[in-house]
């Protein structure tokens, strides 16, 4: 999910000081003292940038910036008024995504050991934050109706079938929907789609227009993507545990021309959706200029091994793609 903006995963660099002068050595001594007395406390703001880093990478809040902008991006493709929608969909992301931290932290050891030994670490603190920012997202959906209340309440259950084992009386074959092929990805996709799309509609109390379909498969097809990319990097530990991928499945020359053919398709089908009528400029330029973006990120799919720096930069892709359209929106295009 998840726009773009700094790209969250480059570390901090701190340029060299450079003396003052020749001319004057007791200043230069006094520049050189001041400088080593100010590194410790350079040396301690990065320490907290550095903690800062890991609490958003690892518990996946940054995530909660990059969904409300795919929201306040739906909005503004709608013309639909300003609404809670965006903080609510950001609560719930928060939730869901932290809770699936929490509960995969064991298997996570084997794929993502730094974010495995950071959620263990954590898991009482993080296990409230994610209580707390559902119970809030539900108090502030209820003043938007049931149907609000209901799509808030979806990727919360959308979780327990992808992550749990689920009807375990029926037998083994009913696996966690996240073992499943294709199957996995595709609700991870539907079940964000569904609360980025509709809810804003809901608080608005608006129809489901063409536009709103045309917003609906680029977003599903978008998110499909991006929850692939990192499922490059997990392929041996996913195919250890038994859970099926792409790149499990059909290797990785084999996964980058599928999300070439995705991505393709998407150009083709906003392009169509624009020269109908049914797309802004804005919006037809924002987004295509976002897939424009996944396109080279889909390139690096096989050809680079930070897998977790390509997956933050496909994910907050949909925040810069809110930035451009909010600017061209906002100069009357």
């Amino acid at each position: 999910m998840h726009a773009k903006v700094v790209v969250a995963g480059l570390s901090a660099r701190r340029l060299p000081c450079q003396p003052m002068s020749n001319e004057s050595p007791s200043l230069s001594a006094a520049a050189d003292d001041t400088s080593f007395s100010h590194s410790p406390v350079v040396e301690r703001l990065l320490a907290h940038w550095g903690r800062v880093k890991d609490a958003l990478l690892y518990s996946s809040a940054y995530l909660v910036f990059v969904a409300m902008g795919m929201v306040a991006t739906v909005m503004l493709a709608l013309s639909l008024p300003p609404s809670p929608a965006p903080i609510v969909v950001g609560l719930v992301t928060f939730a869901v995504y932290v809770g699936d931290r929490i509960a995969d932290a064991e298997t996570d050891a084997q794929t993502s050991p730094e974010r495995s030994a950071f959620v263990s670490r954590y898991e009482s603190v993080l296990s409230v934050l994610t209580a707390l920012s559902y119970g809030l997202a539900v108090t502030i959906a209820i003043t938007g109706g049931p149907l609000a209340l209901a799509i808030t309440l979806l990727p919360g259950a959308f979780w327990v079938l992808y992550a749990s084992e689920w009807l375990p009386a029926l037998g083994s074959q009913f696996k966690r929907l996240k073992e499943v092929f294709v199957v996995n990805s595709a609700v991870v996709a539907g079940a964000w789609t569904v609360a980025v799309v509709f809810l804003p509609l809901a608080f608005a109390d608006a129809p489901f227009t063409p536009t709103a379909a045309v917003v609906f498969v680029y977003f599903f097809v978008d998110i499909f993507v991006n929850t692939e990319i990192p499922n490059v990097r997990d392929m041996e530990g996913d195919a250890e545990i038994g859970v099926s991928t792409l790149p499990v499945v059909f290797g990785v020359r084999r996964t980058r021309h599928v999300l070439y053919a995705l991505d393709c398709f998407l150009v083709g089908f906003l392009a169509a959706a624009f020269l109908g009528g049914m797309l802004s400029v804005a919006i037809a330029a924002g987004t295509l200029l976002g897939l424009g973006y996944a396109l080279v990120l889909a390139a690096y799919v096989g050809r680079t091994d930070r897998y977790g720096l390509l997956a933050i930069a496909g994910e907050v892709k949909h925040f810069l793609v809110f930035l451009v359209v909010l600017g061209l929106s906002a100069v009357g295009v």
